[in-house]
């Protein structure tokens, strides 16, 4: 993915803040492959131009077609520019291989898959109590979390976001809060701060947690 500036994608990410956020429509193959231009369109208003053609070529309902691509569109591409702050920084090297669904880059030599994460009500406890016990958050994401393609048990740095009007996932949009948060964590980094877990395989898992609240 070539470099796009970070104020660019900020700008665009906002211009869906005003949609609710509904899925709808489950996550499947079909309607990814109904929606993959999310991928190479950074802009809103393209977006909504191909939003229209898709939905006159699938013969497809107007809402949820809005629903599934401005939701993948939205998760995408914070996703690109959270990856994109890391690699900016010193110490922070990028997966050469695209492809590598399991990690994104390699923070001071240890490799790590990144996921944005809004602050999930189904875990059942308080944003404070989280933050006094990261180690069962993280536990309850891996476990609980995307069952897609990305699915898997290495090495993840998760971004947690909360907003305390409950509105968590609009922080995805919040690039800028996300930057400060990611460059303010690497500064600090020591590898005894990461969480250890054994999920699979008697495999050593690395993670932890980066808050960024509003």
């Amino acid at each position: 993915m070539s470099n796009f500036k970070i104020e660019n994608i900020e700008v665009e990410l906002k211009k869906r803040l005003p949609y609710d956020y509904n899925w709808g429509q489950k996550q499947n193959d079909l309607w990814d492959g109904y929606t993959n231009f999310i991928y190479k369109t950074w802009n809103w208003e393209e977006l909504v131009l191909k939003m229209k053609q898709a939905i006159l070529d699938h013969k497809l309902d107007k809402r949820e077609l809005f629903n599934y691509a401005a939701n993948r569109w939205f998760n995408f591409w914070s996703s690109q520019a959270v990856e994109q702050i890391f690699t900016a920084i010193e110490g922070v090297e990028p997966v050469v291989e695209t492809t590598d669904s399991e990690k994104d880059f390699y923070l001071f030599g240890i490799p790590f898959d990144h996921k944005t994460s809004i602050f999930p009500k189904q875990f059942q406890n308080t944003y404070e109590y989280a933050h006094s016990h990261k180690p069962e958050l993280i536990e309850w994401l891996y476990k609980n979390q995307s069952t897609q393609k990305r699915h898997h048990f290495k090495n993840r740095l998760f971004i947690v976001v909360y907003a305390k009007n409950g509105e968590h996932w609009k922080l995805k949009a919040e690039i800028s809060l996300l930057k400060e948060a990611i460059q303010k964590y690497v500064a600090s980094f020591r590898k005894e701060q990461l969480h250890s877990f054994t999920f699979a395989d008697e495999q050593t898992t690395l993670s932890d947690i980066i808050w960024v609240s509003k």
